[in-house]
Protein backbone atom coordinates (compact mmCIF):
# COMPACT_ATOMS: atom_id res chain seq x y z
CA UNK A 1 0.00 0.00 0.00
CA UNK A 2 2.85 2.40 0.79
CA UNK A 3 4.42 1.59 -2.58
CA UNK A 4 1.12 2.40 -4.27
CA UNK A 5 1.03 5.81 -2.56
CA UNK A 6 4.67 6.54 -3.44
CA UNK A 7 4.04 5.54 -7.07
CA UNK A 8 0.96 7.78 -7.12
CA UNK A 9 3.00 10.69 -5.81
CA UNK A 10 5.69 10.13 -8.45
CA UNK A 11 3.14 9.83 -11.25
CA UNK A 12 1.28 12.95 -10.07
CA UNK A 13 4.55 14.90 -9.84
CA UNK A 14 5.56 13.76 -13.34
CA UNK A 15 2.20 14.87 -14.71
CA UNK A 16 2.69 18.30 -13.13
CA UNK A 17 6.23 18.55 -14.55
CA UNK A 18 5.09 17.60 -18.07
CA UNK A 19 2.09 19.97 -18.16
CA UNK A 20 3.23 23.50 -18.98
CA UNK A 21 2.33 26.40 -16.76
CA UNK A 22 1.82 26.67 -13.05
CA UNK A 23 -0.71 24.39 -11.44
CA UNK A 24 -2.39 25.72 -8.34
CA UNK A 25 -2.84 22.44 -6.55
CA UNK A 26 -1.14 21.18 -3.44
CA UNK A 27 0.66 18.00 -2.54
CA UNK A 28 -2.54 16.21 -1.55
CA UNK A 29 -4.16 16.88 -4.94
CA UNK A 30 -0.95 15.80 -6.69
CA UNK A 31 -1.03 12.55 -4.74
CA UNK A 32 -4.73 12.02 -5.47
CA UNK A 33 -4.27 12.63 -9.19
CA UNK A 34 -1.33 10.25 -9.26
CA UNK A 35 -3.16 7.50 -7.38
CA UNK A 36 -6.23 7.78 -9.62
CA UNK A 37 -3.97 7.84 -12.68
CA UNK A 38 -2.13 4.76 -11.50
CA UNK A 39 -5.39 2.89 -10.91
CA UNK A 40 -6.44 3.79 -14.46
CA UNK A 41 -3.02 2.75 -15.81
CA UNK A 42 -3.11 -0.54 -13.91
CA UNK A 43 -6.63 -1.23 -15.13
CA UNK A 44 -5.65 -0.64 -18.76
CA UNK A 45 -2.56 -2.85 -18.36
CA UNK A 46 -4.73 -5.55 -16.79
CA UNK A 47 -7.27 -5.35 -19.61
CA UNK A 48 -4.46 -5.72 -22.15
CA UNK A 49 -3.08 -8.69 -20.23
CA UNK A 50 0.30 -7.17 -19.41
CA UNK A 51 -0.03 -7.03 -15.63
CA UNK A 52 -2.20 -6.74 -12.57
CA UNK A 53 -4.01 -3.58 -11.50
CA UNK A 54 -1.67 -3.05 -8.54
CA UNK A 55 1.43 -4.17 -10.46
CA UNK A 56 2.50 -1.09 -12.35
CA UNK A 57 4.58 -2.04 -15.39
CA UNK A 58 5.92 0.12 -18.23
CA UNK A 59 2.65 0.24 -20.18
CA UNK A 60 0.65 0.87 -17.01
CA UNK A 61 3.08 3.60 -15.95
CA UNK A 62 2.82 5.41 -19.29
CA UNK A 63 -0.98 5.19 -19.26
CA UNK A 64 -1.00 6.34 -15.62
CA UNK A 65 1.01 9.47 -16.44
CA UNK A 66 -1.24 10.23 -19.43
CA UNK A 67 -4.37 9.71 -17.33
CA UNK A 68 -2.94 11.98 -14.62
CA UNK A 69 -2.25 14.66 -17.23
CA UNK A 70 -5.84 14.47 -18.43
CA UNK A 71 -7.16 14.57 -14.86
CA UNK A 72 -4.91 17.54 -14.10
CA UNK A 73 -6.39 19.40 -17.08
CA UNK A 74 -9.91 18.60 -15.89
CA UNK A 75 -9.16 19.79 -12.35
CA UNK A 76 -7.61 23.01 -13.64
CA UNK A 77 -10.57 23.58 -15.94
CA UNK A 78 -13.05 23.08 -13.12
CA UNK A 79 -11.04 25.34 -10.79
CA UNK A 80 -10.86 28.04 -13.48
CA UNK A 81 -14.60 27.84 -14.12
CA UNK A 82 -15.29 28.08 -10.39
CA UNK A 83 -13.07 31.18 -10.03
CA UNK A 84 -14.83 32.94 -12.92
CA UNK A 85 -18.32 32.06 -11.77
Amino acid sequence: MIGFIVAGLIIGALARLIKPGKQRIGLLWTLLLGVVGSVIGGTVANLLGTGDIFELNVLGFVVAVIASLVLLGVVEGLAGARRKG
